[in-house]
């Protein structure tokens, strides 16, 4: 059974997740270039996955890591359909820059 972890390392793996998940907002926001977004938006998945962790060590239960395995299903599904529409978006206008593709028509 492991052992808690106290109330300074919870913090700290805390900061370190809302770095992570700030990191990947702030380039999600600044950057225009598609797979850096996609990137960015892969950093966010696991700023919230350090903190799901260290949350679910902190209360010594598996639910926690039980939805971090879960988190990243989603993201390694979200990673194959991102990555394959990039490839669809660059094969048709030959740019990833998003701004390329904000006026979609129907």
């Amino acid at each position: 059974m492991p052992e808690p972890i106290d109330n300074l390392l919870l913090s700290h793996f805390l900061v370190l997740g809302a770095i992570l998940f700030s990191l990947g907002m702030i380039g999600f926001i600044a950057r225009r270039n598609l797979i850096i977004m996609f990137l960015c938006t892969e950093l966010m998945f696991q700023g919230i996955v350090v903190s799901l962790v260290a949350f679910s060590r902190f209360h010594v239960n598996v639910t926690g890591q039980t939805f971090v395995i879960f988190v990243l299903t989603i993201a390694a599904a979200e990673a194959a359909l991102a990555l394959g529409l990039v490839v669809l978006l660059f094969r048709r206008r030959r740019t990833l820059d998003a701004q390329a593709w904000a006026l979609m028509r129907g």
